[in-house]
């Protein structure tokens, strides 16, 4: 190793923990490739979980910005090198990648590769991904390879830390699954019966109206007064069940496309110009990202139904290694003040407990008159 012993030591106890910080399977794959391009000193790393179908159910890369990473096209196939480390379940150090017999080439825009170490992530017999570095950061003989003996076994080191990382994020997930599914279950149970209810005293209350609209006006007004009220409350029994339940979109998209999804579609649904625009923010933990959304679309709902806003705004920024969020109208506005001591919220506790279970903050600034923004802070990983 290059480091000192201590220095070296130091360096891979940072890793490890780093590894078992997460419980995202997306923040544990993340946080290996990161640790292992620093521990090892490479230009690029990356971590490949193989699919059943040839291809890479996840594919995660360090060292190549987003702009590049797009550029590149589709995740690549289980050939050459990545095949032989999948299937072989062997280490591979190689001096020059682009020289192997086994090298199939790369797209246009894939960066250049030289001395390549690439080890399997394994749990017990079963090969579960890939984690490979590319282009040691060192001085280098005419072909030699930089990445050493004892960067092999460091790797491969890490890579067995990876595996027990992976595997343990992956029965969370499961195990977060299945609660999810529970709790799917419970809410469509709960909102089977509290609809259900509504809709029944809402068609009753309808009928007494009908039979009253001739012989009584003012009763029959009453009623159907109260037809709208029981109506209104079961369309929030509904919106309340469905907000609960993360979007498959988060998971395969990001919350970045995620979010500029939902407001192109709003944008379309409304009279109201809606807006989005996004700069500069990475992938921040999972939580974070759903409370960002859920706090999104609370906000972008209290704009579109009850402000009377000709332009809803949304901006996501990059602040650190997190993410601000804000949502602004040019609406009716109110005096949060005012809210709270007449018992109505608008969704602001709600918004307020899902930032802070984030870890994050939430402000809410607004005036009669003056529009409303909401805006919200996550910390990032």
């Amino acid at each position: 190793m290059s480091h000192g012993p201590r220095s070296g030591l130091a360096a891979v106890s940072s890793a490890l923990l780093a590894m078992s910080r997460h419980l995202e399977v997306r923040d544990v794959l993340k946080t290996i490739v990161a640790s292992a391009r620093e521990l090892l000193d490479a230009q690029y790393a990356a971590l490949g979980v193989p699919d059943d179908h040839g291809g890479f159910a996840q594919f995660v890369v360090d060292g190549v910005s987003d702009e590049q990473w797009k550029a590149i096209g589709p995740l690549p196939r289980q050939h050459g090198i990545l095949a032989a480390m999948l299937h072989e379940a062997r280490a591979e150090r190689l001096a020059d990648v682009r020289k192997d017999p086994r090298f199939e080439g790369w797209p246009s825009a894939h960066p250049d590769l030289v001395d390549f170490l690439g080890v399997p992530i394994r749990d017990g017999d079963e090969v579960i991904g890939a984690l490979f570095l590319a282009n040691k950061n060192c001085p280098k003989p005419e072909g030699s390879c930089g990445f050493t003996q004892d960067d092999e076994e460091l790797l491969g080191i890490l890579a067995q830390h990876a595996a027990i990382a992976l595997t343990n994020a992956r029965l969370y997930e499961r195990s977060r699954e299945l609660t999810i599914a529970e709790e799917r279950s419970r809410l469509a149970h709960e909102l089977h019966d509290a609809v259900s209810q509504k809709l029944f005293s809402l068609r009753l209350t309808a009928q007494a109206a009908a039979r009253l609209v001739d012989r009584d006006p003012s009763r029959a007004k009453g009623e159907l007064q109260q037809v709208a009220a029981l109506a209104a409350e079961a369309a929030d029994e509904l919106r309340a069940a469905v907000v609960e339940l993360r979007p498959a979109a988060l998971d395969e998209d990001g919350l970045v496309a995620t979010l500029r999804t939902q407001v192109q579609v709003l944008d379309r649904a409304h009279s109201a110009r809606v807006t989005f625009a996004g700069r500069g923010v990475k992938a921040l933990p999972a939580s974070q990202e759903e409370a960002v959304l859920r706090v999104a679309q609370e906000a972008l709902h209290n704009a579109l139904r009850h402000s009377g806003a000709d332009h809803v705004d949304v901006t996501l920024d990059r602040r650190g290694s997190g993410a601000v969020l804000r949502v602004t109208d040019d609406g009716s506005g109110f005096d949060p003040r005012a809210v709270r001591r007449a018992g109505r919220h608008l969704g602001l506790v709600s918004m307020r407990d899902r930032a802070s279970g984030a870890g994050g903050t939430l402000t809410v600034e607004s005036a009669p008159g003056k529009g409303t923004t909401i805006e919200m802070e996550v910390p990032g990983g």
